[in-house]
């Protein structure tokens, strides 16, 4: 299929930007559906505060390794039945387990 330049409106600016016939090909290769939605500039601020947090804080919950037993936090509400472990021991896990 033969591809051509296209202008697309910047959803977040509103400014016009390109949409190249190599980054159409680029999205058709890997099965990208739809097309841009911002500028290069809108995405890069876009991409930037995506590893900050939205002002709320994180909710940490107090409870113990079920391995060791000592009191750890975790970044989330532990469910009924499945282990909570420390950093420690959550580590030795990981480098235990067979790759995926």
């Amino acid at each position: 299929m033969e591809y051509q330049d296209r202008v697309l409106k910047c959803a977040d600016c509103g400014s016009e930007f390109v949409f190249t016939a190599g980054e159409q090909a680029f999205y058709a290769d890997k099965g990208f559906r739809s097309e841009p939605k911002r500028c290069r500039s809108c995405k890069s601020k876009r991409s930037e505060n995506m590893g900050q947090s939205s002002g709320a804080p994180r909710a940490e919950t107090k409870t113990s390794c079920s391995q060791c037993g000592k009191e750890t936090t975790v970044p989330f509400k532990p469910t009924q039945g499945r282990p909570v472990y420390c950093r420690e021991c959550f580590q030795q896990r990981r480098s235990m387990a067979p790759p995926a």
